[in-house]
């Protein structure tokens, strides 16, 4: 299919952690359609990948709260209770990525994440410090799908594009991967992840 993987990399969110903002306000703002109001409106997708691009927490807030000043504590929510959106690891696929550094592979991670999350993130779940290193989104200005973070990715770690492969559970960002010249499969589930990786010639336990 391709030249052998010397290289495995890793996204984060909804690949080895679980990561869902329901979860806390859920209790925050327990109306469904009221919820939905506020993340279609409020404390949007868009407005929270700012943060994962390198805008602090208190400009984010700052900025929502002059627009919708009446929702202060909901946007402030956001942050102070980001710990409850990430409960838990999937097990699955953090023991692929383990076995896979066991045997002597070389295994990075690429995520879009803020900078102080992540932070946060790796004291919660030791696995994250485990690769050889991690590109962060909010540590480099850059996120996902641009091509130019699999690029400062690739010159970081001293990658072989074509001898890489990256996971995801984003389309968006696969295809991303792939214009860099890297090979790339979409995150289901590890059972596929492991028949997949074994397309590649990457046995994984």
């Amino acid at each position: 299919m391709t030249a052998s993987i010397n290289h495995i990399v890793f996204d984060i969110g909804k690949v080895l952690i679980h990561y869902d903002p329901n979860i806390p306000y859920s209790r925050l703002i327990p109306d469904a359609a009221e919820r939905k109001w506020f993340f279609d409106n409020v404390c949007t997708h868009d407005w929270n990948v700012e943060q994962d691009r390198g805008r602090t927490w208190a400009d984010a807030e700052a900025l929502l709260i002059e627009t919708h000043p009446t929702r202060e504590e909901h946007i402030r929510a956001f942050r102070k209770y980001w710990h409850e959106m990430v409960p838990h690891a999937y097990e699955d696929s953090v023991a692929i990525m383990e076995a896979l550094i066991a045997e002597g592979r070389d295994v990075t991670m690429l995520t879009n994440f803020a900078s102080d999350t992540f932070r946060e993130a790796q004291k919660r779940f030791a696995f994250l410090t485990k690769p050889r290193g991690v590109t962060v989104s909010g540590d480099v200005g850059l996120i996902k799908p641009d091509i130019a973070i699999y690029e400062t990715h690739t010159r970081s770690f001293s990658l072989e594009p074509a001898a890489t492969i990256f996971i995801d559970d984003a389309p968006a960002n696969v295809e991303g991967a792939r214009a860099a010249g890297w090979n790339a499969v979409l995150f289901t589930g590890a059972d596929k992840l492991r028949s997949d990786l074994a397309d590649y010639g990457v046995r994984a336990r």
